[in-house]
């Protein structure tokens, strides 16, 4: 299988930024497993974020901790990223390997529905987050983003690949 590197890491700093963490990594933990989640509000708009760090829009999430179940890193990285608390159950979605970022990396996708206690004031971390109709997502969208999307809307097959 082809590995085509996302147009949003093309950028050589955000590559070698990505490399060394990942090297860090694998000293720290044997493997890595992340959180990401489809956030969805009462109006069925998407929740994304853009971080300082990486380009591009990207659905909310992170990583999990020592000791720290999915559930509840996913809950910490909603309400990190966004002010989010869940307004019903999370759905599993899929657990997708992320090859193109380490060769241990896996994401856990969720659906959820969603409120926000509080606007998302940029910070080091968050530069910008919102809500977006599904038919009008900002431009910059992550490939990973809208292949999720369009997976959750039946348009594509689930691929195991992030």
């Amino acid at each position: 299988m082809q590995d085509v590197t996302p147009p949003e890491m093309s950028a050589f700093r955000y590559r070698v930024m990505t490399r060394i963490v990942h090297f860090a990594y694998f000293f720290i933990k044997g493997m890595t497993v992340g959180v990401r989640a489809a956030c969805f509000d009462a109006q069925g708009r998407i929740f994304l974020v853009r971080h300082s760090y990486v380009p591009g829009w990207h659905m909310p999430g992170g990583g999990v901790e020592r000791y720290e179940t999915v559930r509840e890193a996913l809950a910490k990285e909603l309400r990190e990223e966004g002010n989010l608390v869940l307004t019903s159950a999370p759905e599993l979605v899929h657990v997708y390997y992320n090859r193109r970022t380490s060769k241990r990396d896996h994401v856990v996708f969720y659906r959820c529905r969603v409120e926000q206690t509080a606007p998302r004031l940029r910070d080091r971390e968050i530069v910008e987050a919102g809500f977006f109709p599904l038919d009008a997502l900002p431009e910059a969208t992550t490939s990973a983003t809208r292949r999720r999307l369009a997976e959750l809307a039946g348009e594509a097959e689930f691929d195991d690949l992030w």
